[in-house]
């Protein structure tokens, strides 16, 4: 798809004698020579993987006991160990697939053996100390072969481990272990970084956002909500601002920090609404709701799709919404949308100007 855009623009290119044709062929033999970002054979390589490590392990637990102690620890670690040092030859080699696929079938006969070793010997400990133990053996088998298919194995363990937290006490906070659920984002986060998976990192923001969700209905506070919301907003817009789109953090970080913290911000104003319902209050927040969703537009709207359709979502549903509270009244309704109207065209005509002059100002800047 990309290749296709980029081909027409290039050709549009030549065309209006911005670039000359050999550049031009150039520029798009060195596209084509670049590694794929997908590939099917990588792709089967590790269904394979998790295919052959579910194999492996319910074949030791089929006949677990008529294996004698001995042996069944010293065929579990050989399975770690092999299958390591095979995916380090691979490396050497440069077969990338079949490393990955080796490294996720260690990491998957990692977590059986500590949860087997546990059961066979009768050793203290629960579920969430296994995924805690599993996950914290992804990240060192991630850090030391570089390996972006282990990080992503990672991410979702920390997704596991915190689905095992919340079956374990129900729910509840309890202690310092919740905790452990953003600072595991922050290391899938900083495998994503060291490793280059970059679609990983999704996994790492949606479980901070189904932490900050999770913590909410735990407390069900206003102001945790309006927390939310104002932080939400304020972090998105620090991010949108040109300077920190120029730095090297950001923008190895692609659209995903403007995607999730506005998505913070519109969760925040979600619940403010379920904490506010009705009066001046209401009306406010509606209007801060449609503000938000403008802003959002005109910070992001042009670059980042997923932030320009979370805002359109947003802004339809808060004016359906208000249309559905004020529908007893058909002037009332009709007022809203009036004044809605005219504030949006206002900000629009206010973009527009603001665009025009930073098209005007940027060559100059850039000298």
């Amino acid at each position: 798809m990309y290749r296709g855009r980029l081909e027409r623009d290039l050709s549009l290119w030549v065309e209006k004698g911005l670039l000359p044709e050999a550049t031009a062929g150039a520029l798009l033999e060195e596209y084509d020579a670049r590694p794929a970002s997908f590939s099917l054979g990588n792709v089967l390589m590790i269904l394979a993987a998790i295919l052959l490590g579910a194999a492996i392990l319910l074949v030791v637990a089929s006949n677990w006991e008529a294996i004698p102690r001995l042996v069944r620890v010293a065929v579990i670690l050989a399975i770690i160990w092999v299958v390591h040092l095979g995916a380090a030859v691979m490396l050497r080699r440069g077969a990338t697939g079949a490393a990955g696929g080796l490294l996720v079938i260690g990491t998957l006969a990692f977590g059986g053996a500590i949860s087997l070793i546990g059961q066979m010997y009768h050793l203290s400990g629960d579920q969430l100390t296994v995924m805690y133990l599993w996950f914290g053996m992804a990240v060192v088998s991630a850090v030391l072969f570089r390996s972006g298919v282990v990080a992503a194995v990672a991410g979702f363990l920390s997704w596991g481990s915190f689905a095992a937290y919340l079956d374990t006490y129900d729910t509840r906070w309890v202690g310092l272990d919740p905790w452990i659920v953003p600072l595991m984002a922050a290391v899938v986060i900083g495998l994503v970084r060291l490793t280059g998976a970059d679609r990983a990192r999704h996994l790492a923001y949606l479980l901070l956002v189904g932490w900050l969700t999770w913590l909410y209905a735990v407390n069900e506070n206003f102001w945790l909500a309006l927390a939310y919301a104002v932080g939400g907003m304020l972090a998105f817009v620090l991010v949108s601002l040109p300077v920190a789109r120029r730095s090297a953090l950001l923008r190895t970080a692609g659209s995903a920090p403007a995607f999730y913290t506005f998505l913070v911000a519109i969760i925040g104003l979600l619940l403010l609404h379920i904490e506010l319902e009705h009066g001046w209050q209401f009306v406010t927040l509606a209007l801060v709701t449609l503000g938000a969703a403008v802003v959002a537009i005109a910070l992001q709207g042009r670059n980042n799709g997923a932030v320009r359709y979370l805002a359109y979502a947003a802004f339809a549903a808060e004016m359906l919404y208000l249309a559905s509270v004020t529908v007893g009244s058909i002037l009332g309704t009709s007022s809203l949308f009036l004044f809605s109207g005219l504030f949006v065209a206002a900000v629009a005509w206010l973009v527009i100007r603001l665009e025009r002059r930073f098209a005007l100002t940027t060559p100059e800047a850039s000298v």
